[in-house]
């Protein structure tokens, strides 16, 4: 059984994997110390190594960072983007762990051993690290899911985990028109990555659509292990252009200039939830165009913030586009509307207080923390 301490003000340690993560968790760590909570941002790898290592020297340091670290900031909760050993390192320390679930873990990890992960020790590798996620995910104090769609995925491996809805914010603010990128008009905006082949693969419908639409310029962002694979398909048209990788030194300006060139993007994937792409495209006021799958329609409201296309179906990418093209005042009233619905469901400020209300009410003998916090009329904490 678990000890909460109590203490005046609350302390979240937050650790993230991707370095690209970082920078919404800042705003995510800004938005809580509004309410009064004590937040530190570490990167898991940097404290805990996972065994056996190859870089034995490297486990022990970094283990002993990781015991260094939860005596000197005592935090009350931990709070991870990601599901790995920090996690279960987490868990045998015996504190509050609450985990990020951006998307269906247990169908990538199948994709990925039926195609990149075909020799043995890749195989056990992948192996043990999805165990070590579902041991994660057993024994966590809550998982915070990106899209409602996850709920079901996530009960059918893990029936009695404790589950919350949380949407990934963004500060609208930060996303504004700035220039330094010249592209050929009219255009077509992709910024996606190549690592899943599941979701990858969708981006060759648009095969079609480049071949039917000439005059139209497909500029792809992103890179990948599969990056080849569309290559190969679609670097032969000499309207589809690929423009590489952005480094994550140059986020988010070098994602501004892009999304402020072009005049639609667009998001052929066959699974997601609710992507960091699309929401920064909304925020830059652009009609969207993309595959209704996963948590995709809880943001992308059909002919309203943008268009949404069946998986598979070239055609209604070649209308939509099309339409989209020919119609500029709908294609601003549906930016407009993406913007504002950016502003409106993807506040961090709004969505810290719905994260921090569910962490208290797990967490019971935080509940002398509520008295602190500025909730606003309706979140005030189940305890």
């Amino acid at each position: 059984m678990k000890i909460y301490r109590r203490k005046k003000q609350l302390k979240l340690l937050i650790a993230y994997g991707d370095q690209n993560k970082l920078f919404h968790l800042k705003e995510f760590a800004v938005a809580l110390s509004k309410l009064g909570v004590e937040c530190k941002l570490v990167k898991d790898t940097d404290y805990v190594v996972g065994f056996p290592s190859k870089k034995i020297k490297k486990w022990i340091e970094s283990n002993k960072k990781f015991k260094k670290i939860i005596k000197e900031f005592s935090p009350d909760a931990v709070f991870v983007d990601g599901q790995n050993q920090f996690g279960l390192e987490v868990i045998k320390s015996k504190i509050p762990l609450f985990v990020y679930l951006r998307g269906n873990i247990w169908m990538e990890h199948k994709w990925a051993k039926e195609t990149i992960y075909k020799d043995l020790i890749m195989r056990t590798v992948a192996n043990k690290r999805h165990k070590i996620a579902n041991e994660v995910f057993e024994k966590c104090d809550g998982v915070f899911m990106t899209a409602d769609y996850l709920n079901s995925v996530i009960k059918e491996h893990h029936p009695n985990t404790k589950t919350f809805h949380f949407l990934e914010g963004l500060d609208a603010s930060r996303w504004y028109p700035s220039k330094g990128m010249k592209l050929k008009h009219p255009c077509v905006g992709l910024l996606q990555h190549a690592f899943v082949w599941g979701k990858t693969k969708e981006m060759l419908v648009l095969k079609k659509a480049i071949k039917s639409l000439p005059n139209v310029h497909f500029y792809w962002v992103g890179f990948g292990q599969y990056q080849e694979h569309i290559l190969q398909e679609l670097n032969t048209f000499d309207n589809f252009h690929w423009l590489g990788k952005f480094p994550w030194k140059e986020y988010p300006e070098k994602v501004r200039q892009f999304l402020t060139e072009i005049d639609i993007y667009a998001l052929p994937t066959g699974i997601d939830t609710t992507p960091l792409s699309c929401r920064e495209a909304m925020s830059m006021e652009k009609p969207i165009v993309a595959s209704d799958v996963g948590g995709i329609p809880e943001m992308i409201y059909d002919g309203k913030t943008g268009f949404l296309v069946s998986e598979g179906n070239a055609e209604q990418w070649i209308d939509k586009i099309s339409f989209l093209l020919k119609n500029e005042d709908t294609a601003k009233e549906m930016g407009k509307a993406a913007r504002q619905l950016i502003i409106e469901k993807f506040n961090w400020d709004v969505l810290a207080k719905s994260f921090l209300t569910a962490v208290l009410a797990v967490s019971n003998d935080h509940a002398p923390f509520t008295s602190n916090l500025n909730f606003v009329s309706g979140h005030t904490a189940r305890i």
